[in-house]
């Protein structure tokens, strides 16, 4: 009971740290900074697999899943969001080509 009490503390309390961070991050640098976190959602899903993977309940190995699946969906939408954001930058004489 001891352990799981500590995990959930540890939980709360990097959500908290984590949302003083993100709010301190003028919104100029949020998008640069999501794009260069997709390598760490990277690492997420690599987690995620392994404790999955040596995870012996029924349950655990459903969260596990669940996990995988939500650290993919948040690298696929930071590589989305990184690309619309690329395409801001592009000049303008280079839209259209290769669209035909």
């Amino acid at each position: 009971m001891r352990r799981e009490i500590i995990l959930v503390l540890v939980f709360v309390l990097a959500a908290l740290i984590g949302y003083k961070l993100l709010r301190s991050v003028p919104s100029l640098l949020h998008t640069p900074l999501m794009s260069g976190m997709n390598a760490l959602s990277g690492v997420t899903i690599l987690g995620a697999i392994t404790a999955t993977a040596g995870a012996v309940a029924l349950g655990s190995k459903a969260l596990g899943f669940l996990g995988i699946v939500c650290a993919a969906v948040n690298v696929a939408a930071g590589f989305s969001v990184t690309d619309r954001m690329l395409r801001m930058f592009k000049h303008s004489d280079t839209e259209g080509q290769g669209d035909e």
